[in-house]
């Protein structure tokens, strides 16, 4: 289920006439290293090429693409990172076999984490998300007194009922996981969407204490009170599991979804907040969700995730450093 990264795909365009400063990311992206001499501590690309949690959840298939589109995009992308970044590879999902590939997504997140890396984890339907905690969480065991927390950019709960795992329950997986590991169950979502979210999931979320934002309470001339709302939450833990799914942006803006959002959050409102969260120097992991390159209309979604992971990389270090 374990693919290497191939480094043949980081070829592009080269602005030779720019020298130095003409960098693009496929001259500096270098492939993660297992067995061999430590890295230098940086981010890692790790796909999740994974449709099984969409389909469980009747959704429309085509998210195993996410991780080759991003990466196509990725290739050309400038340069402005101090840090470097390395390819991990991709987890490849056969058919149904969900768990199995949760369960090499996290033991390859854990490992990554243990060297000191960022990850950054390229979906594949949300159910990503299960798999990427299960590795958080290996490793924030060694972290003694460490409090453990998500932050959901989402138009969705992902708190669904039901005896198996779908791209529409992660969080209660992690709920449930929490309980078993004596952990406060510590989870924020931004966005929700209160037309696609039963009364059901709104009981459960409000039963599990979520802390919780729904997208009209996310517009620009109002964001105050979100941000204090996150300022409270950033405070409550001290490692995050940053994770975003595409779904919550408008449809217009991101169409190559699973689930397009009729109204959806500003890219900008959406790039503020993780700005707030990254600032906090406690994002240890992040991944993006839901891309489907199908629906992708001259590849728009998958551009978003290259700004977003451009921004994160380079953010994520630069508050660590001024934190340390």
């Amino acid at each position: 289920m374990w693919q290497p990264a191939d480094q043949t795909l980081w070829l592009g365009h080269i602005d030779s006439e720019e020298g130095e400063l003409g960098v693009r990311w496929h001259q500096q992206v270098q492939p993660l290293l297992t067995g061999q001499a430590e890295q230098v501590p940086g981010s890692v690309l790790i796909g999740f090429a994974c449709d099984a949690g969409v389909v469980r959840n009747h959704g429309r298939a085509g998210a195993a693409g996410g991780p080759a589109a991003v990466r196509k995009y990725l290739i050309n992308c400038a340069w402005h990172q101090e840090r470097s970044v390395y390819d991990g590879g991709n987890v490849l999902c056969e058919g149904d076999a969900l768990e199995a590939a949760q369960f090499v997504l996290g033991t390859h997140a854990a490992a990554v984490l243990e060297a000191g890396h960022l990850p950054l984890v390229i979906g594949g339907g949300h159910e990503v998300a299960w798999g990427s905690w299960q590795g958080l969480a290996t490793w924030a065991m060694k972290q003694p007194g460490k409090r453990v927390g998500v932050l959901n950019f989402d138009a969705h709960f992902d708190l669904r009922a039901g005896e198996v795992g779908t791209s529409g329950t992660p969080f209660r997986q992690i709920a449930e996981d929490c309980v078993a590991r004596n952990w406060l169950f510590r989870y924020a979502c931004f966005g929700v969407a209160r037309p696609t979210n039963t009364a059901a999931l709104f009981a459960r979320a409000q039963k599990l204490k979520v802390c919780w934002v729904e997208d009209d309470q996310l517009s620009p001339w109002c964001l105050d009170a979100a941000r204090d709302k996150l300022a409270a939450f950033l405070d409550e833990v001290d490692v995050l599991h940053l994770t975003i799914d595409l779904d919550v942006l408008p449809a217009a803006v991101a169409p190559g979804v699973s689930a397009p959002a009729a109204r959806g959050v500003e890219l900008a409102v959406l790039e503020t907040l993780i700005d707030q969260a990254l600032a906090s120097g406690k994002v240890r992991l992040t991944e993006f969700a839901e891309l489907n390159p199908g629906f992708d209309q001259d590849g728009r979604t998958a551009r978003i995730v290259v700004r977003l992971i451009e921004r994160i990389a380079r953010g994520a270090w630069a508050a660590g450093s001024e934190n340390e």
